[in-house]
């Protein structure tokens, strides 16, 4: 029976608080301090067991995960540091005392297939801890991680799981140990002596890095200081009233280096923003949900952009979108209308206070759509609008409605559980997805504007665009929610050329092809925004390179990944909250944001 030797520690369960700092992690030490600790903590961490290759994890979609701690005084910061790879249920291992024995605490954990229980040499003197891994490893994936010097490696022979040791009690040590769980940091290190009859000289596994890692600027070879002049534009864009609130984050060769949260929710300033917020992505659904599917469908060979929209839509066949090419759609070259009439055009009679058989679709709260409205109204008006502007570009939310249509004609799936189930749940994506509020409560959601007009409600967690509002919150141009985290995620997959976490989402050239400029008449790539060669427009900034790919969206958001410095750039805001306000955009808070962050790269250390 467990003694409750090892000290209380608040117990945590289903859940964990991040901290708003400019580094992903909170870490204790800063620039070439923390370098140096970490340098000597990647010297003396082995991997061990692990011929099966549990560690890094992969396959995330399959896993249902727990981090068990005792007396590790550092379990707070491995625990953060796991939940940003993907979500990670916490339980503390000194509330199982008594009369409720670690057996207890196996029953608990009956429906995880993933252990990771932290031990150092205290908790390894109760034998019931080694048999409390002995017997979960006969039936389900456990991992190790363990602390101190080598007499902790010589008490878990027993042990056939993968053990990650390090000798080094540290906060940095116990970063490094959870990030190697995921494989955002590689183990290149071998026992340099024998511990045991099991753990010899020379054993130890290495792998390689696969995930974002968390770390300070210097890791990336940038002066953390040189990145302070984004706390003051964001400050700047507050007090303005450009936002009452945004997170920044920025990852630089695979590293996240800054991930800070500013502001409010609103301006009344009662909830501040958090890293883990979630936020209405508006545009941004366009390349991180239907143009993923895109190109995914392309690599497969289900999808041509040389066939047209007859070719995958029946009903487009008999209207003037026949041999409009899926190519010309993408690149907003179709001739398609901007958008289509919404709210202005529903009547007093499609809509209803209540849901019902009649009026299912749910707009908001208190307002739901009649049955069939999209089939009805929406989707003829698309398939009978005019074709002015063909070869000419003129950006268009009508074109990913079309693609809407034609993913979920090839796939049979709705795009919303197509893009969840390929791409934000394997990935590790734990906001990312369409209808926030079936999986989130509101106080995670930041709201965006208080529509008096049409929803007559603050809008906070049903989408922004009233397109996409009357489709159900599902669209191919706008839907999309989530958090700066899982947006970096997302878009470091397409900077590896398609491969994250051991998987590969689709080749590198069908990333190159969607992300190259493809046309003489535009910037745009296919479904991708890009850099500007008109210089005095300086978009998306001043100092992007001319590689630059990603989207902007109208609620205050972009994404921008500029392979020619392995980075990626996230804003998210919610600049339309109460109403719709333009001084994000005259003050150039975006592009001047990401401005310092190339400064920055260029000054160096």
């Amino acid at each position: 029976m467990i003694k409750n030797k090892w000290g209380r520690v608040p117990l945590v369960l289903l859940g964990f608080a991040l901290f708003n700092t400019a580094c992903a992690q909170n870490p204790p030490l800063t620039g070439q301090a923390f370098i140096a600790e970490e340098r000597l903590v990647g010297n003396s961490t082995v991997l061990l067991n692990n011929a099966a290759y549990i560690v890094p994890l992969q396959k995330l979609e399959d896993l249902k995960i727990a981090s068990v701690h005792f007396s590790n005084q550092y379990a707070t910061v491995f625990d953060s540091l796991l939940n940003k790879y993907n979500k990670v249920d916490l339980f503390d291992g000194n509330t199982y005392s008594g009369n409720k024995t670690l057996a207890n605490l196996t029953s608990d954990l009956k429906f995880y297939n993933t252990i990771i229980v932290q031990v150092n040499d205290a908790d390894l003197a109760n034998p019931d801890l080694i048999d409390f891994v002995s017997s979960n490893q006969k039936n389900k994936n456990v991992i190790v991680a363990a602390f101190g010097n080598g007499s902790v490696l010589g008490k878990l022979d027993a042990v056939t799981a993968p053990v990650i040791w390090t000798e080094r009690v540290s906060q940095v040590s116990a970063m490094y140990s959870a990030e190697a769980i995921f494989g955002g940091i590689a183990i290149s290190q071998k026992l340099t002596k024998s511990y045991s009859s099991v753990y010899k000289t020379g054993m130890g596994f290495t792998t390689d890095k696969t995930r974002l890692q968390y770390t300070v600027p210097e890791e990336a070879g940038i002066n953390a200081a040189n990145l302070q002049d984004i706390d003051k534009i964001a400050q700047e864009a507050i007090r303005e009233h450009a936002t009452p609130g945004c997170v920044v984050l920025v990852a630089k060769d695979g590293k996240v280096i800054f991930n800070k949260a500013y502001g409010y929710h609103t301006y009344d300033n009662v909830m501040p923003d958090k890293l883990t917020d979630i936020f209405d992505l508006a545009s941004m659904t366009k390349v991180s949900a239907t143009t993923m599917e895109v190109m995914q469908l392309t690599d497969q060979g289900k999808l041509s952009l040389e066939k047209t929209l007859g070719d995958y839509i029946p009903l487009a066949r008999k209207s003037n979108k026949n041999d409009i090419q899926i190519r010309e759609v993408m690149m907003h070259q179709a001739g398609l209308i901007p958008d289509i009439k919404s709210f202005e055009k529903v009547k007093p009679t499609d809509h209803s206070t209540d849901s019902s058989a009649a009026y299912p679709t749910k707009v908001s709260d208190h307002y739901y759509l009649r049955k069939d409205y999209y089939k009805d109204v929406m989707l003829p008006e698309m398939l009978s609008s005019p074709l002015k502007t063909r070869g000419q570009y003129v950006y268009s939310d009508v074109s990913m409605l079309f693609m809407q249509e034609v993913v979920e004609n090839i796939t049979a799936v709705p795009l919303n559980i197509y893009v969840q189930q390929h791409f934000y749940t394997p990935l590790g994506m734990q906001t990312a997805g369409f209808l926030p509020l079936y999986r989130f409560t509101p106080d995670r959601i930041i709201p965006t504007e208080n529509d008096k007009d049409y929803r007559m409600s603050l809008l906070d967690g049903y989408v922004h665009d009233p397109t996409s509002a009357l489709l159900g919150g599902v669209a191919g141009h706008a839907g999309l929610f989530a958090s700066a985290n899982d947006v970096a995620i997302l878009y470091q997959m397409v900077l590896n050329k398609g491969s994250y976490g051991g998987a590969q989402y689709f080749k590198p050239e069908v990333v190159d092809l969607f992300t190259s400029k493809q046309s003489p008449v535009s910037r745009r790539g296919l479904g991708f925004d890009r850099w500007d060669p008109i210089a005095d427009r300086h978009y998306p900034s001043k100092l992007a390179s001319d590689q630059a790919y990603g989207h902007t969206g109208f609620t205050g958001t972009c994404i921008w990944v500029d392979p020619k410095y392995n980075l990626v750039y996230v804003f998210l805001s919610n600049r339309v909250n109460p109403s719709v306000a333009s001084k994000l955009l005259s003050l150039n808070i975006r592009p001047r944001i990401q401005d310092v962050v190339y400064e920055a790269i260029t000054k160096g250390l």
